[in-house]
């Protein structure tokens, strides 16, 4: 099956595709500006949830867990319990260890992703000792 691109959108006559407006939307759901987001990032994501996704064709959850994930690797601890609360925080600290644990998930993937990017908060970095293995 061949995967579905996703689309910038351009000089604001094409729309922007809806697996890209799912994510803004997820992102604003988590208090995170989509425009904080690099759009490379953006794009990254949604094709990660497409090949992890069974027939590349994400549920709408999964934009969301994505999202949860980016805006506390961006905005840190403290910044996403506040704008969110402390048990989503601690459930996405449990996935980040999990991930840490795995190596090989998609919250992996989307770690590495935000390390690589240069967009993760350096104390989300010391908090889990976190590294590429790039040099």
């Amino acid at each position: 099956m061949t995967r579905r691109n996703s689309s910038l959108g351009l000089f604001g006559l094409f729309g922007r595709s809806a697996d890209l407006r799912q994510l803004d939307d997820a992102l604003r759901a988590v208090d995170l500006h989509p425009r904080l987001v690099p759009e490379a990032v953006k794009l990254t994501v949604v094709g990660l949830l497409k090949d992890d996704a069974p027939g590349g064709e994400p549920p709408s959850h999964a934009y969301r867990s994505a999202a949860e994930l980016l805006a506390y690797c961006m905005i840190g601890a403290e910044g996403f319990a506040g704008a969110n609360d402390s048990v989503l925080a601690r459930q996405v600290e449990s996935r980040i260890e999990a991930a840490l644990q795995s190596g090989a998930s998609l919250d992996a993937q989307l770690i590495l992703l935000t390390i690589h990017a240069k967009i993760i908060q350096p104390s989300v970095v010391a908090a889990f000792g976190l590294e590429s293995g790039a040099r």
